[in-house]
């Protein structure tokens, strides 16, 4: 038989008795917060790649499986490594709890499924990603929930679109492309006037920037593939909220439909958020001079960020995101026909040497894409319009490169337009 070389020390030691003090400022949580250590006393998060777990004894097996005790049993019900990113993403939102998808727009349809039955209806803002206005408007509708859409940003549209059996309004703020950014607050108030929930999709900010309970929202989202890992790496997804409702309602859905989150996955995404506020710093530092830099442009017709002045919704953003615009700039290339935008902003896309062409945003590698052809390529033409998704619109989720690098790529396009 073959032997490991081990320590000679005891096989248990006390180190998983320390409690973490109350009132910790986010930057620790985000590093601090999990499950205990294990009798080995890691110092970084162990990670569980198994897909069951061994149970001492018959009747702690049939407790474990039916409720009545903790413990873990089988990954796809719950997973120690899962557990601890939940615990820290619901520490960093403010929330009573967290429960994992396997992706951002899992987490979506887990809400739906716990939230919806057919009669039901949702007020949904017309701008947000292209797959869950898919998933909203056709999937939902299969099963008989109706779903209206209305401006990101007009109040009333949010209040006339209400009815007596509206359940649910969401919102994602700022939006994927155009960074519109909607009040929370004046959503929750409308949303808790009429018997719904409110649900915010936080993936653009990250808690680092914005935490939409503490602005009444009930539900949080996320898309962990984003600024959650941060270096673009694995999918993951999330919701954020009160503890019945993970527990009780989304829970079940979990066990029994099975869009589980990888124990790996979870891993590294919870390694990800130990860096997300200087993450979110840096990117969105750069992304203000990038924005500051394409709005002074002549090729540019049009700039999308929070942080400008000139964005519709400045203020607010300013507001509600700790100061800070986020790390996503969106701008529209100057044409005179929808064939010659597409043609300049493919030119500039094109002509990047440093930056990649890709639909993901959220890593530390500056991103570009065209959403028209992409992210919201699926719609049809009526939604785009009503989206403000122009064949000249670009989208640029900024990394951590040097901005004179950055700039400089960008120019490449912008400067030898016809």
């Amino acid at each position: 038989m073959y032997r490991a070389w081990h320590c000679p020390t005891p096989k248990r030691f006390d180190v998983t008795a320390q409690k973490l003090p109350d009132n910790l400022h986010r930057d620790t949580l985000a590093v601090r917060v999990g499950l205990e250590r294990s009798q080995y006393g890691e110092n970084s998060e162990a990670l569980y790649l198994t897909s069951g777990f061994v149970q001492p004894d018959a009747e702690t097996s049939a407790h474990r499986f039916s409720g009545a005790e903790e413990g873990f049993t089988y990954s796809r019900t719950s997973n120690p490594t899962v557990s601890s990113f939940e615990q820290r993403l619901a520490a960093l939102e403010g929330t009573e709890a967290a429960i994992a998808a396997s992706s951002g727009m899992g987490a979506i349809l887990m809400m739906g499924m716990g939230l919806l039955r057919a009669g039901d209806h949702v007020v949904c803002s017309q701008s947000v990603f292209g797959s869950t206005l898919n998933l909203f408007g056709k999937e939902f509708a299969k099963f008989g929930v109706e779903t209206s859409f209305v401006s990101q940003t007009d109040l009333a549209q949010w209040r006339a679109a209400m009815r007596p059996n509206t359940k649910l309004l969401f919102a994602e703020t700022p939006t994927n492309p155009l960074t519109e950014v909607c009040d929370i607050r004046a959503l929750a108030d409308i949303a808790h006037a009429g018997g719904a929930l409110l649900a915010v999709d936080n993936c653009f900010c990250s808690p680092a920037l914005q935490r939409p309970t503490e602005l009444g929202a009930d539900l949080v989202i996320h898309s962990g593939t984003k600024y959650l890992d941060g270096q673009g790496r694995v999918m993951a997804g999330a919701i954020c909220g009160p503890s019945k409702l993970i527990v009780e309602v989304f829970g079940p859905i979990v066990r029994t439909a099975g869009m589980v989150l990888a124990p790996f996955n979870a891993w590294v995404v919870l390694k990800g958020m130990e860096t997300l506020r200087i993450r979110m710093q840096a990117q969105s530092a750069s992304a203000l001079a990038i924005a500051q830099w394409l709005e002074a442009h002549p090729a540019v017709a049009r700039v999308y960020y929070p942080g400008l002045p000139s964005h519709p919704q400045h203020e607010l953003a300013m507001r509600q995101q700790s100061g800070l615009g986020g790390a996503v700039v969106s701008f529209d290339v100057r044409g005179s026909d929808p064939g010659t935008l597409r043609a300049n902003a493919f030119h500039v896309i094109n002509s990047t040497q440093v930056v990649s062409i890709a639909t993901n945003l959220g890593d530390t590698k500056s991103i570009i894409t065209h959403p028209g052809t992409t992210s919201h390529g699926r719609l049809t033409e009526a939604q785009r319009q009503a989206a403000g998704i122009g064949q000249g619109l670009i989208r640029f989720a900024v990394g951590l490169e040097h901005i004179d690098d950055l700039k400089a790529d960008l120019a490449r396009g912008l400067e030898t337009l016809a």
